[in-house]
């Protein structure tokens, strides 16, 4: 019972999975939801702690089914110390081209499942005199690109909750912070993106790389760490310092390069 809890929503793999492993490095219990109950399954057989790790098969995006996994999670670790609302989805598609039904379900997952996850976990915290929170945004909710109008749109709208969720749960004790995240060398990634365009990504990347999912990991322990204890309402960039670059960078690189 003296073991920090952490909830993790998108656990399956990717961030989410990579987050689980940090925060057991840790000391912390952990709690992962998602939907895909046989790959979180696994996902968790493969972590090797049982003890310290239990599953919860749920949709952010229903009520009923987050109050009942957050229930369950409370039951189980008798605490929750940290919320990682890292659950999305994307629809990538011309804007045009996006139905009305891909819209709803795309917000429904990335900024009310946040939204409802919240409203369920902070009760506890508030009883138990404080907790912290982190949103997972993404790069593409600082700026705009194709075929992300859904996605893009749910990031930056999850960024101004999250400053909204600051200030009105500070009282409580309460800190809420976003990660947004760049382009990560996850197995989505992987699958969709074509080698033009991871070229196109390192061309203007400033550290001309992919990050990895272990790094983002270690800005989620961080924010939810005592060493983040006067950090609240912010959203943390971890994407290579893509969103600080301008135009021009590959030009420049070549000048310089031939100079």
């Amino acid at each position: 019972m003296t073991k920090k809890v952490v909830l993790i929503t998108g656990a399956a793999r990717g961030i989410g999975l990579a987050t689980a492993a940090r925060f057991l490095e840790d000391g912390w219990r952990v709690a992962m939801l998602d939907e895909l109950g046989e790959a979180l399954r696994e996902a968790a057989e493969g972590l090797k702690r049982p003890d310290d790790t239990m599953t919860l098969m749920a949709d952010v995006a229903h009520p009923d089914a987050v109050l009942f996994a957050v229930q369950r999670a409370h039951e189980r670790f008798g605490r929750i110390d940290a919320l990682v609302n890292n659950a999305g989805i994307a629809v990538f598609k011309p804007m045009l081209d996006v139905t009305l039904e891909e819209w709803q379900r795309v917000l429904a997952v990335n900024l009310t499942g946040p939204f409802l996850m919240t409203q369920a976990v902070a009760p506890i915290m508030r009883e138990q005199g404080g907790g912290a929170i982190v949103n997972i945004t993404s790069i593409s909710g600082l700026r705009a690109s194709t075929l992300r109008v859904a996605y893009g749109t749910s990031k930056a709208a999850l960024a101004h909750l999250t400053r909204q969720q600051a200030v009105e749960l500070a009282q409580y004790g309460i800190r809420v912070n976003a990660v947004a995240p760049g382009p990560v060398d996850t197995a989505m990634a992987k699958a969709v993106h074509t080698p033009a365009i991871r070229a196109d990504y390192h061309d203007h990347i400033p550290l001309e790389r992919y990050g990895l999912e272990r790094e983002l990991a270690n800005a989620i322990a961080f924010l939810c760490s005592a060493q983040a204890a006067y950090i609240t309402g912010h959203e943390l960039a971890v994407d290579g310092g893509f969103d600080a670059s301008g135009v021009g960078l590959p030009t420049l690189r070549g000048e310089r390069r031939n100079t």
